[in-house]
């Protein structure tokens, strides 16, 4: 179990008091956003801890940047200060995440993915009763938001949260606690290796690109940045419980009109006892990638939702 942060627990509760709210957008928009001259300092909190500016310390208050020391969050730059997190919304709840850029190899990402893969988990939920989940786990888990939704709509459920990455673990158990939430653990795992038994629900929101620096949060491997994902379908179906569904959501590079996690998929399941469904829920996200090396023949990134059910004991085959 991660120690709890209680500095970092106590701004998010200052900052919710305050009816802070973010919604985090792509790096390419922040950074544009951001080159406005008028944008050079933050004015306001959203300035502080939303869009990552430089900030003096008035602006924040003697409370909050009190806060921020004790959290051991104060980046000193010259002439002001800069929060080495975020905080951003969904719904009511707040979560904190990574200052931007981020550039560190243990950044915990949050932005418009995080988003999409909330809208699929809630409407999967809307269509599986809350009930039928006693275990849950989310893999790859970052900041949280998948976790603590299954954790929200399941409140008799164990639901775990799991990643390699210490901070994205400390993220998670603060946000939980923030929430309110107190079926959560977040544990340390590769893949689910951390964890014993079956699942009736296993999420995850797996990295998918190319990245150089070969961060956690970010990089995909293999040719396209695919093999990550194809790695999780591989380890996660045997660890669900007959009826358990695993509910995928990530990117996929498509080059001369091909997906290779669907074809991985079409092979894969293949005569085995699951129903699965795919589909593409933005047909072409992050389009600045495709001018990274690496992409030169990526005609568009999809953002596709994978779900695939254990049949359970008796149920025949269709």
């Amino acid at each position: 179990m991660t120690k709890l942060n209680r500095p970092l627990l106590r701004l998010g509760q200052a900052l919710h008091a305050r009816a802070y709210r973010f919604t985090t957008v792509t790096p390419l928009t922040h950074s544009r956003v951001n080159a406005r001259v008028e944008n050079a300092w933050a004015t306001d909190l959203a300035g502080v801890f939303g869009w990552s500016r430089p900030f003096k310390r008035e602006t924040v208050g003697e409370e909050l940047f009190g806060l921020m020391d004790s959290a051991n969050i104060l980046l000193d730059i010259q002439g002001g200060w800069r929060s080495a997190v975020r905080w951003s919304s969904i719904g009511d709840e707040l979560y904190v995440h990574s200052c931007y850029p981020t550039s560190e190899h243990d950044a915990v990402f949050f932005g418009p993915d995080t988003y999409r893969f909330a809208q699929a988990i809630d409407q999967h939920l809307r269509r599986q009763p809350a009930e039928e989940l006693r275990r849950v786990v989310d893999i790859g888990c970052g900041a949280g938001p998948g976790a603590l939704l299954a954790a929200h709509a399941c409140g008799n459920a164990e639901v775990y949260g799991l990643d390699i990455n210490p901070t994205a673990l400390e993220y998670t158990e603060v946000n939980a606690r923030l929430a309110g939430v107190g079926n959560l653990r977040a544990l340390r795992s590769d893949l689910l290796d951390g964890v014993s038994g079956q699942f009736d629900l296993i999420l995850s929101n797996p990295p998918y690109m190319l990245d150089p620096q070969a961060r956690a949060y970010r990089h995909g491997g293999g040719e396209l940045g695919a093999e990550f994902a194809m790695r999780l379908i591989d380890s996660a179906l045997p660890r669900l419980m007959p009826g358990g569904t695993l509910l995928l959501y990530t990117g996929v590079a498509m080059v001369d009109g091909r997906d290779p996690l669907l074809e991985h998929c079409k092979t894969y399941l293949a005569g085995q006892d699951f129903v699965w469904g795919y589909r593409e829920m933005d047909p072409d996200v992050f389009a600045e990638q495709l001018l990274e090396q690496g992409y030169e023949r990526v005609e568009r990134i999809a953002a596709v939702v994978l779900t695939v059910t254990r049949q359970a004991a008796g149920h025949a085959q269709k």
